[in-house]
């Protein structure tokens, strides 16, 4: 049999670490971690690393590989996986593991990328400004009318996405989804892609109880140690700036007449429920985001947990 390389991916809080460590354990295999979020050694609670006994059971990669103070991009990611696939099936493994829930990162690797533009500094200015301004309500209307199909995929709460994606749609005239679509290229092993699936009223409990479980481990105590680091892109994510909006109001930064910088129209974020349940109602939001993309992936064996 020749080299394999078994993709297990699906949304969030479904399963996907069990599944793999399972899936890893029965191959001899490590798990290499897709994941945008879980890279990041200063970002634990939030994001939902596996737990210690799950990182002793097997060998992961790209957990706690790189900081928050660097720039990391799904490119790069795609350089760095790809290198460690080929050294794993070099030292003798016929199929590897990998599990997470960044589509586009999973795209960079089963697919490639184009080489992106170089970033406009000017018009990224002139977008960052507009943000500020009008907030991100107004820029993702935009996206959706420039690039349907990454309005469906990135994290359109995540104004610092928004920009990057209408930046390169702007730029170059070209939807910013197109430059991980134009051209497939080959890779030197067979990739089996596994969704893991739940009935949608017991993913969503799972994702209100995981987001309980995550203040319980300290989530808040552990966004407000990465305060100095809030206006980075890594931080301006689902878990993180519903805290951050919270303390902003705590501090006075944000009046009860004013509004929420999560959304526009949720009013500011006057208390930890309400963060809470805007996390909750976010990741469910996101969740949604993650099946409808890959729903439209016939390489997809899906499995109903």
């Amino acid at each position: 049999m020749g080299k394999r390389l078994l993709i297990v991916l699906g949304p969030t809080a479904v399963g996907k670490t069990d599944y793999s460590i399972e899936l890893a354990l029965n191959y001899g295999s490590p798990v290499i971690s897709c994941d945008s979020r879980q890279i990041y050694k200063e970002m634990s609670i939030g994001t939902a690393v596996p737990d210690a006994s799950q990182l002793a059971a097997v060998k992961h990669y790209f957990i706690h590989s790189h900081t928050v103070k660097e720039l990391y991009t799904a490119g790069r990611y795609e350089v760095e996986a790809l290198d460690l696939i080929n050294r794993l099936f070099e030292e003798g493994h016929d199929t590897l593991v990998m599990a997470g829930g960044s589509g586009f990162y999973v795209d960079a690797l089963v697919n490639g990328l184009d080489d992106f533009p170089s970033a406009d500094l000017q018009l990224r200015s002139e977008l960052t400004a507009r943000l500020q301004n009008e907030g991100v309500e107004a820029l993702r209307l935009e996206l959706k009318a420039l690039d349907p199909e990454s309005y469906a995929t990135i994290d359109i709460a995540n104004g610092q996405r928004v920009v990057r994606a209408l930046e390169v749609c702007l730029m170059t005239g070209k939807p910013f989804s197109s430059f991980k679509t134009s051209s497939r290229k080959k890779r030197d092993f067979e990739i089996e892609k596994i969704g893991l699936t739940r009935p949608r009223d017991v993913l969503y409990d799972r994702i209100n109880r995981r987001v309980v479980q995550m203040i319980d481990d300290g989530l808040v105590e552990e966004v407000s140690s990465l305060t100095q680091y809030r206006d980075l892109a890594a931080l301006k994510t689902v878990g993180y700036k519903e805290i951050f909006d919270w303390f902003d109001y705590e501090a006075g930064l944000v009046t009860a007449e004013g509004w929420g910088p999560t959304v526009p129209g949720d009013g500011p974020v006057t208390s930890l429920d309400r963060a809470i349940e805007l996390i909750q109602r976010n990741t469910r939001h996101y969740a949604k985001r993650q099946l409808s993309y890959w729903g439209r992936d016939r390489d997809i064996k899906w499995i109903e947990l």
